[in-house]
């Protein structure tokens, strides 16, 4: 089945480019809102799996979701506090791959799928795992970041995830978290 994709953002041009990333025949991309007005009801009568939104126009994920099974992702184009960012699913940046987004909605797609979001599930994903053996070999955000082809944005995201699902918050013991579930070995650790 594919899962329903909605994108509010007032750029067309972003809107084109988002939707040129996302052709995936998992992805069924709904018609884009411009402005979130009148966005509560949008989303009960499209109920989207999905919900891709600038979060300048609305950072509310907990009224956005109120019932709602859908992963909520962040649509970064310009400098937005952490702070804002914590209750969002995933953030993805106008600046990462085209990959890169797929990749983030996809992993998404597949926790709406066992209707699992990512406040409830303890395993980490992929990208989380590949920043996470990064941490352990000791790069920055910028250089895990650059590695990656992702925005920093997206790294900090990813580390915050890792840090909430595993309970652990220092790098050290993000290291040993790594060494002791054999995602890095031993001579790789600096």
């Amino acid at each position: 089945m594919k899962r329903k994709v909605l994108i509010v953002e007032p750029s067309e041009v972003i809107v084109a480019g988002l939707t040129e990333a996302l052709q995936h025949p998992e992805l069924k991309l709904l018609k884009h809102e411009a402005t979130d007005n009148d966005l509560y009801n949008r989303l009960d009568v499209l109920k989207p799996d999905i919900l891709i939104i600038n979060p300048t126009l609305n950072d509310n994920v907990n009224e956005m979701r109120n019932g709602r099974k859908m992963a909520v992702v962040a649509l970064l184009y310009q400098y937005v506090k952490q702070s804002r960012l914590r209750h969002f699913d995933a953030v993805i940046d106008i600046r990462d791959s085209k990959q890169a987004i797929l990749q983030t909605v996809l992993e998404q797609s597949a926790k709406a799928a066992i209707g699992d979001t990512a406040m409830n599930n303890h395993e980490l994903t992929k990208r989380e795992t590949a920043v996470l053996i990064e941490v352990a070999k000791g790069l920055s955000n910028k250089e895990i970041a650059a590695r990656l082809n992702v925005s920093i944005f997206t790294v900090t995201t990813h580390r915050k995830n890792i840090v909430r699902k595993t309970g652990i918050k220092s790098v050290a013991g993000l290291t040993v978290y790594a060494l002791l579930n054999n995602l890095i070995d031993e001579d790789v650790v600096i």
